[in-house]
């Protein structure tokens, strides 16, 4: 027979009475009651409030229609479309200078970060003043300069700065040459696809077989040759919409606005300089032996940075540079103070028009803390796969 523990001879009531007297426990439930009125309290002074002032409640004002007009966006909007379109215009705004500015700033903090590393002695300090500098002014100021600049430093558009044909900079954006997909585009980009599975194939077969020859040219071939076949056949898969000069402004083409410029330009400069020191402390927190070892086997330095200093560094990168990413994702909510039509810019101009206080604040939560999560999912995935491969 097994033993019994003195734990099981103890009466149920008796442990039930000894657990409800914990401290901890008490602690625990004092503090979800004290959440719950929180909570009640709240939904019940603004229902209150609402009733007095017979405002509406309900997210139906989401199928109305618009009658405002957004400067940017990545599907086709105009006034008269629904308030649900303008949300989803806005959230495609936000996560474009998101997505832009984590890859600009991450590449902006690992030159810092390598500069303030080097052995001269000038780009150290230029590297270190700019981390000193840019951490130490407000996020709002730099977008608002850089917008100030954008909008009176460069030139008119009769006076547009033309670099070559086709790109124009002026104070209203910069003007490019833009693609236009022809009807032969899905079957180009069709082809293209085979060819890179084969290619991957070939690949995959070349690893498992050690076979004696060279990948790239015959890979190459095997990714291209397909799309270029299709090509011939079928017609160019694009043609190109140049920019022209009509009238006050430019028609045609792919404009990049001064908003997004300055939104990009802020948010990657303020968040590369945080990015350098963390990607410093994690180039710093591998071992010299390390280094050594690479040095002693004959790799050049810059073989040693990239294949034994920056994958091993990368366990302790990816966990505050996470943080990073999504403080970046979060601040670009300050777009609303030069005008980029992110999601907080329309859900004020929706607030403005609909009164649906509540439900604006609320979908401005809702969309931050999804994009939050997923973000936070992606490198929580990253940063598990690199600790599997350090093991």
């Amino acid at each position: 027979m097994k033993p019994v523990s003195a734990y099981q001879d103890v009466p149920g009531r008796v442990r039930l009475a000894r657990f409800l007297t914990r401290r901890d426990f008490q602690s625990q439930g004092l503090f979800i009651i004290l959440a719950i009125l929180l909570i009640w309290g709240s939904i019940h002074v603004a229902s209150s409030n609402l009733a007095e002032s017979s405002g509406k409640t309900g997210f139906a004002f989401l199928w109305q229609k618009a009658s405002f007009e957004l400067g940017e966006s990545l599907i086709p909007y105009s006034a008269g479309d629904t308030y649900f379109k303008a949300f989803v215009v806005g959230v495609l705004n936000t996560l474009k200078v998101a997505a832009l500015g984590i890859v600009l700033s991450t590449f902006i903090g690992l030159i810092i970060a390598l500069g303030q590393l080097s052995k001269s002695v000038v780009i150290t300090r230029l590297c270190r003043g700019y981390v000193e500098v840019v951490r130490n002014i407000p996020l709002l100021l730099q977008l608002l300069f850089w917008h100030t600049f954008l909008l009176r430093g460069l030139p008119t558009v009769r006076q547009a700065l033309s670099p070559v044909d086709g790109i124009y900079l002026t104070n209203r954006g910069l003007y490019l040459v833009s693609p236009v997909p022809e009807s032969s585009f899905g079957i180009v980009m069709a082809a293209l696809l085979v060819g890179i599975i084969l290619a991957s194939g070939l690949w995959y077969w070349h690893r498992k077989t050690n076979a004696g020859f060279r990948l790239w040219p015959l890979g190459l071939t095997l990714t291209f040759l397909p799309a270029i076949i299709a090509t011939y056949v079928a017609g160019a898969p694009i043609t190109w919409d140049v920019p022209q000069l009509t009238g006050f402004n430019f028609t045609g083409g792919m404009t990049i606005s001064p908003e997004f410029t300055a939104m990009l330009l802020g948010l990657s400069i303020y968040t590369g300089a945080f990015n350098a020191e963390i990607i410093r402390a994690g180039i710093l927190g591998v071992s010299k032996g390390q280094v050594e070892a690479g040095l002693s086997l004959g790799l050049h330095p810059g073989q040693v940075m990239r294949k034994i200093v920056l994958p091993q560094a990368l366990r302790i990168i990816i966990p505050p540079i996470s943080n990073s990413y999504l403080n970046l994702t979060k601040e670009s909510s300050l777009g609303v103070a030069i005008g980029y039509p992110e999601i907080v810019r329309v859900a004020n101009i929706t607030l403005a028009e609909t009164s649906q206080s509540l439900e604006c604040i609320s979908i401005i939560m809702l969309i931050y803390l999804i994009l939050s999560l997923i973000t936070s999912l992606i490198l929580n995935v990253m940063n598990a796969r690199s600790s599997r491969e350090e093991r």
